[in-house]
């Protein structure tokens, strides 16, 4: 008798696991939207255009997915939060999704109950200050001013560094990158701390980014990536498998001008045929149709070809490759296999 009643609290708890694991899929499918939890504002990253219409590198990641499951890039609501508000909204299920530049760490993954789904961006911290301030290095700001986004692991960092090396500063705090880059601008500190990216598309939405300058120190590592909640495996491996195939279209050469081509019919290549789908039966292990990736990855390009547009070297933010290269061109971009 105990063991039958054992047996039957796995089979109800197995059932809540598996309709938890499913829940934001149908949520999103039933909803006929996406919920996607973006910044509140970073040039080249996440911001609305002069039309109100959200474009930018982590964007283009929510447009996947909501191309991948609903066969819609715009099918979509994005929905600003800051470092302090981005948790609450994915945990509320105010959103389905955050892709925007949040690290992963342990407590994060662990204590706050979320799942990395993967690294989009491959970041550290950094300092700028104005040219004018003289200062070539981040050893030289001992008694500065910083200005810092609470409720991020920037906030940690720059403690951390400044007690390493046995240096003093006056936090400026402030709620939103729009918040930090009117403080530093106004003088109200010394130097502006968060993610390098960060900086250098803040930076370009200066009216003389000239004036300012990156210093050189990265004093942390800030793998950046989408996350869900926890418990919605299903749902987690449809966003995960989402970035992996905007990598591996990139690293196969699947791009926005050859992927319809491709996708006609079963080319040489194994692994291009079943991340497209013209072999085996990818999408219906997650529950997608058998072009999910084809219609993520025609909703903006390849990995490449997002990063270029937004964020690359020709853009106003203008950053390199760098660790954000593919694993094959000396980077850590890597998606694993399709099979």
């Amino acid at each position: 008798m105990k063991r039958s009643v054992f047996m039957g609290a796995l089979t109800v708890a197995g059932v809540s696991a598996g309709a938890s694991a499913a829940a934001t899929l149908d949520d999103v499918v039933a909803r006929g939207e996406l919920n996607c939890g973006v910044t509140t504002g970073l040039v080249g990253f996440a911001a609305p255009d002069a039309n109100g219409v959200w474009e930018g590198f982590d964007v283009a990641v929510c447009r996947a997915v909501a191309a991948a499951v609903l066969g819609d890039p715009q099918a979509i609501s994005f929905v600003p939060t800051t470092g302090k508000t981005r948790f609450t909204a994915l945990s509320s299920g105010e959103v389905d999704m955050l892709a925007r530049n949040t690290t992963w760490t342990f407590s994060r993954d662990n204590d706050l109950n979320f799942e990395f789904v993967g690294i989009n961006y491959y970041d550290g911290q950094g300092f700028m200050v104005p040219k004018a301030l003289g200062v070539t290095s981040a050893l030289e700001l001992n008694g500065a001013t910083v200005c810092i986004q609470t409720g991020t692991t920037t906030e940690l960092n720059l403690a951390d560094f400044f007690r390493k090396n046995d240096m003093d500063y006056e936090p400026v705090p402030v709620e939103t990158n729009a918040e930090g880059q009117q403080q530093y601008l106004a003088g109200a500190c010394d130097a502006y701390t968060t993610d390098t990216s960060g900086l250098a598309a803040t930076r370009a939405a200066f009216e003389s980014p000239g004036d300012h300058v990156i210093l050189p120190e990265v004093v942390s590592k800030e793998p950046l990536g989408p996350l869900v909640r926890h418990g919605d495996n299903e749902w987690g491996d449809i966003v995960r498998w989402t970035l992996n195939a905007l990598i591996a279209a990139e690293e196969y050469g699947i791009t926005s001008a050859n992927i319809e081509e491709l996708a006609s019919e079963p080319t040489d290549s194994p692994e291009i045929n079943r991340i497209l789908g013209t072999e085996g039966n990818l999408g219906e292990m997650i529950g997608l149709e058998q072009d999910w990736a084809v219609k993520a990855i025609s909703a903006g390009g390849n990995y490449g070809e997002l990063f270029e547009r937004h964020i690359g070297e020709n853009t106003p933010v203008g950053l390199a490759r760098g660790l954000n290269a593919q694993w094959t061109e000396g980077g850590l971009l890597y998606a694993p296999p399709f099979r």
